[in-house]
């Protein structure tokens, strides 16, 4: 049974996954190596729940019990120690991972399930890091992560079923809809929007359209919700490279990342979080 979870890494999606835990009922440990992303994990998500309090999506009493569920620190050990889950949503860079999980191991635990939030790296590398690769798994989370309603369940090569089935349980807790898949580079999610998000990027720079026009004839003729240059701006440029970069090295040629995509990132053009990607964002 799932009581206490731990995530690790104070960015966009791990404060996104403790908030919704918490809210979900589960106490949390959000841990992050900077205090400066705890605070602003802290504030982020005192201000989604009172957002949500104020539009009538959650009670204040819901807001008050989840805001007793959650704690902070900048320890690793004091996050994990009697975690029953723990998940990493740090950066997509497998050494960093891969340190990680050796490091949750040793800290958490017997019986606590290891997760990476990864949405295209191998949870079987990840896995294999350990000690206890049968509770290793991979739960791809989506941004945000209070909205989206699906986790994608990665099985490594030793994952169990019933850590699959916990995890499962676990997820239906927070309020998501889950899809198992067999773990192969970029899962199903990742393999389709990077291609598609490659593809409009390359007709950016090829003049075929604007990318106002490229994202709204796929919204209003292929009824995405968000067009591929929109969404990548708010995955995070630099975030979409590192995937492109490991889908491309894992599956070959059709996944080379589109040059523009290098270029902004070489400039600083990051999407959302630094202003300006494919759109210029304000800061207010």
């Amino acid at each position: 049974m799932i009581n206490h979870i731990a995530v690790i890494g104070g960015g966009t999606m791990g404060r996104g996954i403790a908030y919704t835990a918490a809210l979900a009922g589960f106490e949390v440990t959000l841990q992050d190596i900077s205090e400066e992303a705890i605070v602003r994990a802290r504030e982020y998500i005192k201000t989604q729940l009172n957002k949500s309090v104020k539009k009538g999506y959650v009670q204040s009493k819901q807001r008050d019990e989840a805001m007793k569920n959650l704690s902070y620190t900048t320890g690793l050990q004091e996050a994990v120690v009697k975690s029953d889950l723990v998940i990493e949503a740090v950066l997509e860079i497998m050494e960093l991972k891969i340190n990680i999980f050796k490091q949750m191991d040793e800290l958490a635990p017997a019986h606590a399930i290891l997760a990476t939030n990864t949405s295209t790296m191998s949870p079987t590398e990840i896995a294999a890091s350990t000690k206890r690769p049968d509770q290793c798994v991979a739960m791809h989370f989506f941004n945000p992560v209070h909205r989206m309603k699906l986790i994608e369940v990665i099985r490594g090569l030793d994952t169990s079923d019933d850590t699959v089935r916990v995890v499962k349980q676990l997820a239906e807790k927070m309020g998501k809809e889950t899809v198992e898949v067999n773990e192969f580079p970029g899962f199903v999610t990742s393999r389709m929007n990077c291609l598609i998000g490659n593809e409009a990027m390359n007709m950016l720079m090829e003049g075929v359209a604007s990318a106002e026009d490229i994202d709204k004839a796929l919204k209003l003729g292929l009824n995405h919700p968000m067009g591929p240059l929109e969404l990548a701006d708010l995955v995070g440029l630099d975030s979409r490279l590192r995937n492109m970069e490991y889908l491309y090295h894992q599956l070959g040629e059709k996944y080379r990342p589109s040059p523009i995509l290098v270029k902004y990132v070489k400039a600083g053009r990051l999407g959302r979080k630094s202003g300006r990607g494919f759109y210029e964002y304000t800061t207010n």
